[in-house]
């Protein structure tokens, strides 16, 4: 008789760590969390019973010392690292260790993704034929280079210029090195308008294999999933296509032996025709949308069949529908940079539950983070998934709007507008959310700040009021008397403060005897001020309208928060330090990372885009280009080196011209 399992290994970090503790904790299972220097704060550490220091997330032999050391029964791989490495999965099984996941073998089936469509060809289900790098033809364009041994969009690149290809394959399998440990890369024909449909199977060890539910994920940065949901529209609208996707499926599964929580990905046009990407033989990213439109909790399946119990003959139906955006620490207007630093206050409103089922409309949240968390450079810059479930599409998709747009986040940046304005959009709201979703809809007006100019504006107002709240009350000496009163009529009162967009907002106010004057700001009143918050009031069709404004403030950066959405703001101070302006012309480093190459030398004359430094964070490639045609007169920065945000980089200059010929570098010469 199997011994069912008493302690869990989890073999991850961040919210997947804390996801799979939360159904531990629920059927009385012990835990154990691992972690690296770097995630020495990490919430998932505090949750769990026994926690055990390592050098890396990708070293096998540590981690399975470390779930022997600690006592634990079995080892929960989570999503990313080594949860679809076949070698960790059958080191785990022989050290006597159970594994949550499927068997080793099936795991070496679909660990090269080469191989897996060769695999599911062979066996009747539609594939995109392979092609190999070094013979696509022009004919062939465009194509996706793919890393075999990866997932999450890193190792891929869009190809749609012959000449781009060998480029793009070298970086594309530096990526998949860096990622995976495996540089192998190949090519698929791409279709840019294709849906992402996935369906979610398990399997347990008497021959049962369930298709419990597709979803569809076709709204994607960087070949990353951003947005999902369940059911899928493309799905509901076309009859039969749901029968045929999950028979595909599940001949998948049976075809390798599956057992287990696994996910076969296809690729679909607009008719319903679909192909084979790949089969995750892991837990998904997404996977909360299946489980609040079944019931059903995935993580407790993971570990019945584990413990060799049977399935039920046929899983449950679907009812209602949910989504699920990925919050990010990112900038997607700056080429999806990722952000890193602190998260001072990190709250979602109205949240039903966390980790768990809903038996209602509401929101789930599925966060890696706290207050006081921080996000580093070395690991994925997922935050959290805020989840919306309600019994009709357009009904979660407002209510999941709504929960971010409310949402305080004082920090990092992440990509929050960019959700919103998605799930917003008509062409969202209809279910037109193929995978060229951005380049259709632009992604400059879905990265553009929510916030308007009136907004800006009335958020830098409400952070001078509360500031000038927040000192009154800090003042040893009449502290109820507002900071510049006088008796008779005096000078305004000014603070000023930069917006994201650089735009510098100067409030001038002054206290009399009737209240606040604001003589820049007609038809806002103040209600009242605090250091936290501030009510102002405008008068709209000839009624007074009050808003509650909350401000925080962590040194010179300022939040203001709303029911109509967030403003962050950085404070001016009065008089800046002579040595603070950045030269024009300088490249500043958009995130911290690592210098991996150069483009050019000092001196070299450069053109407009031209790439100049690429940067290495959270192991993706990012490329510093240059802003106009000119000369390299500053590189200070060598391979290697480690970067913050805001480091110069480089810095280039016009070209000198004279009537004799064309630009030539300035003189580079020392003239002390």
């Amino acid at each position: 008789m199997q011994m069912p399992i008493t302690r869990v290994m989890v073999a991850n970090r961040g919210e997947i760590a804390r996801r799979v503790f939360a159904t531990c904790r629920r059927l009385g299972i012990g835990t154990v969390a691992v972690y690296t220097d770097p995630d020495a704060q990490s919430p998932h550490i505090t949750e769990a019973d026994v926690r055990v220091r390592v050098a890396s997330y990708l070293d096998v032999g540590e981690l399975v010392s470390a779930a022997r050391s600690s006592g634990a029964d079995a080892v929960h791989p989570g999503y990313g690292f080594l949860s679809e490495n076949a070698c960790f999965a059958r080191a785990v099984s022989d050290a006597g260790l159970a594994w949550i996941g499927p068997p080793s073998a099936a795991v070496e089936s679909m660990g090269s993704k080469i191989e897996a469509k060769k695999m599911m060809a062979a066996a009747g289900v539609p594939v995109l034929a392979e092609l190999d790098p070094t013979s696509v033809t022009r004919e062939q364009l465009p194509v996706l280079v793919k890393a075999s041994a990866g997932g999450g969009g890193r190792g891929m690149r869009v190809v749609t210029e012959l000449a781009e290809l060998p480029g793009q394959v070298a970086a594309a399998r530096r990526e998949a090195h860096s990622a995976f440990g495996d540089p192998t890369v190949f090519c698929e024909r791409y279709l840019p308008r294709g849906r992402h449909i996935e369906v979610q199977v398990m399997a347990d060890r008497h021959g049962t294999v369930w298709a419990v539910g597709e979803r569809e994920c076709s709204i994607q940065r960087r070949h990353q999933k951003i947005i999902e949901e369940a059911p899928s529209p493309l799905v509901q609208r076309i009859p039969g296509m749901r029968d045929r996707l999950f028979e595909a499926a599940r001949l998948a599964a049976t075809e390798i032996g599956y057992v287990g929580a696994g996910t076969v990905e296809f690729l679909a046009d607009e008719q319903g025709d679909f192909y084979f990407l790949e089969m995750n033989t892991r837990l998904q990213v997404e996977h909360p949308v299946t489980e609040l439109t079944t019931g059903l909790d995935l993580v407790e399946l993971q570990l019945m069949v584990a413990d060799g119990e049977p399935l039920p003959p046929e899983p449950p139906a679907t009812a209602g529908h949910a989504i699920e955006a990925r919050l990010y620490a990112e900038d997607p207007a700056r080429g999806w940079s990722p952000q890193a630093g602190p998260i001072y206050h990190f709250e979602v409103p109205g949240v039903a539950t966390e980790f768990g089922l809903l038996d209602r409309t509401g929101i789930r949240l599925d966060s890696g983070i706290v207050d006081g968390s921080v996000v580093s450079i070395h690991y994925d810059p997922m935050l959290a998934k805020v989840i919306a479930y309600a019994p009709a599409r357009v009904r979660a998709a407002q209510l999941l709007a709504d929960a971010l747009t409310r949402t305080r986040l004082h920090g990092v940046g992440t990509n929050r507008d960019l959700l919103v304005n998605v799930l917003r959009h008509p062409a969202f709201l209809a279910g037109d959310t193929d995978t060229a979703f951005f380049d259709t809809h632009g992604l400059e007006a879905l990265a553009a700040p929510r916030a308007g100019e009136s907004q800006v504006r009335l958020a830098a107002v409400v952070a001078a009021l509360a500031e000038a709240a927040g000192n009154r009350a800090a003042a040893a000496v009449l502290p109820s008397i507002p900071s510049g009163w006088r008796n008779v009529v005096s000078a305004d009162q000014h603070k000023t403060f930069r917006a994201g967009d650089g735009t510098e907002h100067r409030v001038a106010y002054r206290f009399a005897r009737a209240g606040v004057f604001l003589p820049d700001d007609a038809g806002v009143s103040l209600i009242s001020a605090a250091p936290n918050e501030v009510v102002l009031a405008a008068t709209v069709n000839g009624v007074e309208v009050a808003t509650a404004f909350a401000v925080h403030r962590y040194d010179d950066q300022v939040y203001v928060d709303s029911p109509s959405g967030a403003v962050t703001l950085a404070a001016v101070p009065r008089f800046p330090e002579p040595d603070s302006a950045v030269a024009q012309g300088s490249l500043l480093a958009p995130m911290p990372g690592s210098v991996i190459r150069l483009g050019a030398g000092l001196g070299d004359p450069v053109a407009a885009e031209q790439p100049l430094v690429w940067l290495e964070a959270m192991k993706m490639e990012h490329t510093i280009t240059a802003p106009a045609d000119g000369v390299l007169t500053q590189l200070s920065v060598q391979v290697g080196q480690q970067v913050e945000v805001g480091t110069v980089l480089a810095r280039v200059e016009p070209a000198v011209r004279d009537s004799t010929g064309p630009g030539k570098a300035p003189d580079m010469k020392d003239d002390r």
